[in-house]
């Protein structure tokens, strides 16, 4: 309680310090080469958070300026100009004109990784601190807003393949996202900052893309801004989806899309500033989607709408409200089946595109309603208050197709040599009513000089509230199929099936705070240090029973080193927590308590061309020693049996190499490369062969992509685009010593191995000079087929060779 008050003190004291400071002000006009005035330009006070935009007159004001020299700039999409430098001191005016001139030549700042030398938007919300990715001591990778509409992308996933080591774990029937990384199962996903589907397996959820500015990946162990990795693939990292907001523009666009298998795709986008102070801009985008499934008998059809509101009252104080819903109802594809009749090689069934193992009335019904509230408070140029609230509600059900394989049948051929006869039953499928509430508060400031030194900081708590409902119900048994027979499978429920039972369910709540101080100190022009350590508490509550409040501290420390301008070298060391609750416990019965997991990473972040150009390398490594392991014994018969209770042991070690080159070669080319290589291995384990690898981990990942657009002559507008994306092969099933029994699998069995796949896709669209542009999309352009699975069950085949055209109006 005593350190809560001192750090309460140190917010009030160092409030009371800014409010001292003076105010300034600087006003004047933007005008164009003519003389004429230019309304709705962007004003800014380059790298601070002080800005406004031009009424009609071409007039602006920017108040409350603490004393200081900046450089004031207008911007408007089309136009350059040159920023002029303003000293400031004492409360006084200062007036400026400012000049823009048309340039149809310009490159827009918005590259494939955001906008140049900025921090990506609510970037903030997942490191806390106001940097960019390349002075960030963690692995951060940024999909822009661009880089999506260029590629089509539908799908987090088909974004997330832009970053080298991420993939796809497995899509459950085609109905949710699960994403790797480094090795780690399902990382998790969120939305603004907050957990959305919170399973600690990772298994991901769907979204639309309509209303996503950028997908961020933080890879690694992130236990000091975000908690404990309480999550199967926490330690390796996280994805992050930004929705969009208002950026005090008067633009708006449409689009429809149609392609394969039906695809019927309209969306919209409008932003209108709604005052003539420009203080209250609102967005809204939407999209509806129908059709898509390339198996017969397979239906989808969604809806998604986001408003957001921005008001900026002063020049110190910005509120933003936001707000997106997603409503989806999809058939899930049970996918094929491995043929191998003990399941230990590879003989995935080629199942033909028309037919589906399920039924018709097998689907997935989502209703996903986020809430966010963000509000900042510039304390002086270089320090303000950051205060957010995050709120998700996710709820989901399904009825899906269950397969299991008949038992060995010598007298009728059956499970000899092909596991081809399959029971098939319907049940419900990760019923859920997921609420999930984050609230943080945050103190930063941003260079703030201490001697020879200067302070890029961040002081604040968080708190997390979960809230989960999983009823459970009873399965229902159907027929038999022969898999290679299309005779014996009916796509219709037989009539007068029993109705669905609930068997039960859970009722849990989960409770987190944090208090997290990071500090990077500026040494010299060439040396900073990074320091952080964060204290969090978990405590949870489940069948009318709570736990014990669970304490951990998780630091984090790290030097980066500038060999030249835009050239850095860092390392970095950090840890994350895994909270175990009191029911695991040792052969005495006492708790083994939380198990721990160590990251060591080191690389070079680097930036080219005026900031066009970045390319990164980074090497790390992860340990997760001393695991709370169960522990088994075998009877007489020699069957495996748990005893109860658990034991410490094994070494869970990922390390491995990870390369990215983004952005723009040339003024008409852009470019987004990189390439991972994973080495993930089980070592000194009492439940896997040592040397073995995790689960559906690949050793090499790969991604390409370019686009050339033509800027001048005839094909001006014209934009070519094409990117490969490799995925290597990887073991579908974790390999247990003898004695050992884990998800159903045969002890000391090998895996098999799914094989690598490459898909190539391509794109060509035109701009036209006004308002229209066309965009067609080539998917998987040689047909490959792949498949991604969860163990041995949702063996879902990538989609097959598929086109799609765009036609865009903005205005």
């Amino acid at each position: 309680m005593l350190k809560n008050y001192t750090l309460l003190a140190l917010l009030l004291t160092l409030c009371q310090l800014a409010w001292a400071q003076r105010s300034n002000t600087i006003q004047g006009r933007v005008l164009s080469a003519d003389g004429a005035a230019v309304s709705g330009a962007s004003v800014v006070l380059e790298h601070t958070r002080y800005g406004t935009t031009t009424n009609d007159e071409g007039y602006f004001e920017i108040s409350h300026v603490p004393d200081g020299t900046y450089r004031v700039r207008a911007m408007l999409l089309g136009f350059e100009g040159n920023a002029q430098s303003v000293t400031l001191a004492q409360g006084q005016a200062k007036s400026v004109t400012l000049t823009l001139s048309p340039n149809a030549r310009q490159v827009s700042e918005v590259e494939v990784f955001g906008v140049r030398d900025k921090q990506p938007e609510k970037l903030d919300a997942i490191t806390r601190l106001p940097l960019k990715p390349s002075e960030q001591i963690q692995s951060i990778s940024v999909i822009s807003e661009k880089l999506i509409e260029q590629q089509g992308a539908l799908t987090v996933v088909e974004g997330v393949r832009n970053v080298p080591g991420v993939y796809t774990y497995a899509t459950y029937g085609g109905v949710r996202e699960s994403i790797s990384s480094r090795g780690f199962r399902g990382i998790p996903t969120l939305k603004n900052g907050v957990r959305v589907m919170t399973d600690f397996r990772g298994q991901g959820f769907s979204t639309d893309m309509q209303g996503v500015e950028s997908v961020q990946v933080l890879k690694g162990a992130s236990s000091v801004t975000m908690g404990a990795s309480t999550d199967l693939g926490g330690p390796g990292g996280i994805v992050n989806i930004v929705t969009k907001t208002p950026k005090f523009e008067n633009t708006g666009s449409l689009s429809l899309r149609a392609g394969s298998w039906g695809l019927i795709r309209p969306t919209f986008d409008v932003q209108r500033v709604l005052d003539k102070d420009n203080k209250v801009a609102v967005r809204l985008n939407g999209a509806y989607e129908n059709g898509g499934k390339f198996r017969d008998h397979m239906s989808n059809e969604s809806f998604y709408i986001n408003p957001s509101l921005e008001w900026r009252p002063n020049n110190r104080s910005t509120l933003t409200l936001e707000m997106d819903y997603f409503d989806e109802a999809q058939n899930i594809d049970p996918g094929t089946v491995n043929l191998s009749a003990d399941n230990s090689e590879n003989r995935i069934y080629d199942l033909p595109r028309e037919r589906y193992f399920g039924f018709e009335s097998d689907k997935t019904d989502v209703q996903h309603s986020t809430y966010t509230a963000r509000y900042n408070y510039n304390l002086s140029s270089n320090l303000y208050l950051r205060a957010a609230f995050f709120n998700s509600n996710y709820n989901a059900d399904a009825i899906k197709t269950g397969l299991s394989a008949l038992k060995t049948d010598e007298a009728n051929n059956i499970n000899v040599d092909q596991a081809n006869w399959y029971r098939r039953s319907i049940a419900h499928n990760s019923t859920r009513e997921d609420n999930s509430t984050v609230l943080q508060l945050d103190l930063v400031g941003r260079k703030l000089e201490t001697g020879k030194t200067n302070h890029t900081f961040q002081v604040g708590v968080d708190y997390r509230y979960i809230d989960l409902f999983q009823p459970t119900y009873n399965s229902i048994a159907i027929d038999q199929i022969n898999v290679f027979d299309p005779a014996t499978i009916s796509h219709t429920l037989p009539e007068n099936l029993p109705a669905f039972e609930r068997t039960g369910g859970t009722q849990s709540y989960d409770y987190r705070f944090g208090a997290t101080l990071q500090d990077v100190i500026q040494l010299t022009d060439w040396a900073r240090v990074y320091g952080g350590v964060r204290y969090s508490t978990n405590k949870t509550r489940s069948k009318g029973e709570t736990s014990a409040t669970t304490e951990f501290w998780n630091p984090l420390a790290g030097v980066m080193f500038t060999v030249t301008d835009g050239l850095n070298i860092f390392g970095s060391y950090t840890n994350s927590t895994n909270p175990r609750s009191a029911a695991v416990v040792d052969a005495n019965g006492d708790p083994l308590g939380a198990e721990r997991i160590d990251q060591l990473e080191a690389g070079i972040k680097s930036e080219w061309l005026n900031d066009r150009l970045r390319f990164n390398l980074t090497l790390y490594k992860i340990n997760n020693k001393n695991m709370n392991l169960k522990a088994f014994t075998v009877d007489e018969n020699g069957t495996v049996l748990e005893t109860g209770y658990y034991i410490k042991g094994g070494n869970d070690e990922r390390k491995g190499v990870e390369v990215e080159l983004t952005g723009r070669v040339l003024e008409n080319l852009e470019i987004v490369t990189g390439y991972a290589y994973i080495d993930a291995q089980y070592k000194e384990h009492t439940t896997f062969v040592p040397g073995s690898a995790p689960n559906n981990t690949p050793k090499h990942t790969f991604n390409a992509y370019a686009n050339y657009t033509f800027r001048n002559g005839l094909l001006q507008g014209l934009s070519l685009g094409t990117g490969a994306y490799y995925l290597g092969k990887r073991p579908y099933n974790d390999w247990t010593v003898e004695g050992v029994q884990y998800h159903d699998i045969e002890p000391n069995t090998a895996p098999w191995y799914n094989k690598a796949y490459t898909l190539v896709n391509a794109q060509i669209g035109y701009e036209f000079k006004k308002h229209w542009g066309v965009r067609a999309l080539f998917n998987n352009v040689f047909d490959e087929v792949g498949y991604d699975a969860y163990r041995s069950n949702f063996i879902d085949r990538i989609q097959p060779r598929n086109f799609s055209g765009i036609v865009t109006y903005k205005f």
